[in-house]
């Protein structure tokens, strides 16, 4: 990995870290979280990985799988599910926030 490359993960992080505590602080991460709970009940999410949690015990067996190994396997397959369209509604009202503060 070159140097310009470290640079500008590290300055990706760096930018990551910022806006999370600007949306940390200003309490805006908690309303995005409670607004992308309720469009994930909207649109039956949570069936839809349950369905997904039923399928990999049956897979894998019951007696062979853990907690913590259904947790691993289901967190890609969970985020997966969430639709586009939430997801880019949600950046939209980042960016629109962050734009708003940046123009005070």
């Amino acid at each position: 990995m070159g140097r310009h490359r470290r640079n500008r993960e590290k300055d990706i992080d760096e930018a990551e870290q910022n806006i999370n505590q600007i949306l940390s602080e200003s309490g805006k991460k908690e309303e995005l979280r409670e607004k992308l709970v309720k469009k994930l009940e909207e649109i039956g999410w949570k069936d839809q990985v349950k369905l997904v949690c039923r399928d990999v015990v049956k897979e894998k067996g019951l007696d062979k799988i853990s907690v913590e190994d259904l947790v691993q396997e289901m967190g890609p397959k969970g985020s997966q599910l969430v639709p586009d369209s939430v997801r880019m509604e949600l950046l939209k009202e980042v960016r629109d926030y962050l734009e708003q503060r940046a123009d005070d």
